[in-house]
C-alpha cells in the first residue's frame, strides 16, 4: 500500500534529523512545510496526467536562534546540526568558516565562546586557578 503524503513527511524529516542535517527543535515547521509540498505535488501530478513541476518555496525560515545551540554539555553546529562539546576551527573550515565568520552570521557577540557552558567554565576556573598559584610561589621563593 503507497504511503499517505503525511507518512512520506514524517519519514523524510525523522531522516533529516538523524543525519544531524535538522535540529528537533524546527521538527514542526519542517514537517508542516514538507507536508504541503508533498501535497502540492500531489495535486500537480493529478492535473498534468503524471508530470510534476517542482516548484521550491520562496518562504524565507525563521531566523536561528544561537542561543539555543549552546548547552551545559554539547554546542550544536548550526550550519550543518551536529553537536560537540566545542567547535573547531577544522569543524568550521568544512563549512569555509572561521570562529569570527561563524559568529557574525549567526548574530553572535564576539566574546561569545563556541564551547558547552561545563567546558567554559571548567576553563574559567583553571585560569582564575593559576595566577594564584604563581602568585603563592613567588611568596615561598
Amino acid at each position: 500500500m503507497p504511503q499517505t503524503p503525511l507518512e512520506m513527511a514524517k519519514d523524510l524529516v525523522l531522516a533529516q534529523i538523524q543525519a544531524h542535517k535538522l535540529l528537533p527543535d524546527d521538527m514542526h515547521t519542517v514537517l508542516q512545510q514538507t507536508h504541503s509540498s508533498l501535497l502540492a505535488l500531489k495535486a500537480q501530478e493529478g492535473s498534468n496526467g503524471g508530470i510534476v513541476a517542482v516548484a521550491t518555496p520562496e518562504t524565507p525560515l525563521e531566523p536561528v536562534n544561537w542561543r539555543t545551540s549552546i548547552t551545559k554539555h554539547r554546542v550544536t553546529c548550526l550550519e550543518c546540526g551536529v553537536r560537540f562539546t566545542q567547535l573547531s576551527g577544522r569543524h568550521l573550515r568544512k563549512h569555509g568558516l572561521d570562529a569570527t565568520s561563524y559568529r557574525s552570521k549567526y548574530g553572535m557577540p564576539r566574546t561569545q565562546a563556541l564551547a558547552a557552558k561545563a567546558l567554559s567554565s571548567r576553563r574559567k576556573e583553571r585560569g582564575q586557578r593559576e595566577p594564584a598559584r604563581e602568585a603563592q610561589r613567588q611568596r615561598i621563593a
